[in-house]
């Protein structure tokens, strides 16, 4: 029998080899089963000409960010989840620009302020569903979440005799579980298309408007809150200066467009074409 001799050298040629082929089989098995994006999306508002933050995926389930229409019609929409200090002030300048506006409510903001939701729906807004708990819903089941909106739309029909038929997503994040379980209780899921941001402290009133009326195109859907910063003052402008440009604002429903639709991947909803 021959006798094989190690020499150092071929030693340390070796042990590299089997370092190359380990490390090529940890890579291959890791990245055979990699998706091509993440399975939960955490989608807050699309960048500039409504490209979404997030990989596309094939057949991914979307909300309506904006719709494609050349009209001029806008919608502003309001989420209310916490405090209602500036809600009869907000009331009073949408009557002033007559201006109808679509107010998603959370639960526990219904329950605390049962007259303000009544005022609001008096005043000829229209009322959507936040959820009722304002929870992480991409990480609960199709029962858990329309067990919030019915729950939610319960207390809405109790206090203003009508249920919602819009659906916005808490924090904004939504996965295919989220949009086809809203979708199969009847409601059309609604995110935006620009946003005031008006929940950060630091953002002055003109790098509101300037991030909201310099972008500003038919079919937006533009994004305040109840109590956002400096809501006081931008609000005002930014009704009267859009007026201005030519632009009116209608409620989201009024803003959808009718017949078949289709949303493309950049979460606008369009008239499918007739063939």
């Amino acid at each position: 029998m021959p006798i094989i001799v190690l020499t150092k050298k071929t030693l340390l040629i070796g042990l590299a080899a089997l370092a190359l082929l380990a490390g090529g089989a940890y890579l291959f098995i890791r990245f055979r089963n990699k998706p091509s994006a993440p399975e939960t999306a955490s989608v807050m508002a699309p960048v500039e000409n409504y490209e979404l933050n997030v990989l596309p995926l094939k057949n991914r389930a979307l909300p309506v960010y904006a719709v494609g229409r050349e009209d001029k019609r806008i919608a502003l929409t309001i989420d209310a989840a916490w405090d209602a200090d500036k809600t009869p002030f907000i009331l009073d300048t949408l009557d002033k620009y007559n201006v109808k506006a679509t107010f998603f409510l959370c639960g526990v903001w219904v329950k605390q302020y049962p007259d303000c939701v009544k005022e609001i729906a008096r005043r000829g807004h229209e009322i959507g569903n936040h959820s009722l708990t304002h929870p992480h819903m991409s990480r609960m089941d199709a029962i858990q979440i329309q067990k919030e909106l019915s729950d939610l739309d319960d207390m809405l029909q109790e206090l203003t005799g009508k249920r919602s038929t819009l659906f916005r997503a808490p924090f904004g994040e939504y996965n295919d579980t989220v949009i086809r379980a809203a979708h199969e209780a009847g409601y059309e899921v609604i995110q935006w298309s620009r946003d005031t941001v008006d929940w950060k402290a630091d953002r002055s009133e003109q790098t509101i408007l300037d991030g909201v009326l310099k972008k500003l195109r038919s079919g937006d859907i533009i994004l305040c809150h109840n109590n956002g910063y400096r809501i006081e003052t931008y609000l005002p402008v930014l009704l009267e200066t859009a007026q201005k440009e030519g632009y009116t604002f209608v409620t989201v429903s009024e803003l959808l467009l009718s017949g078949e639709t289709s949303i493309d991947s950049n979460g606008v909803q369009q008239a499918k074409k007739k063939p």
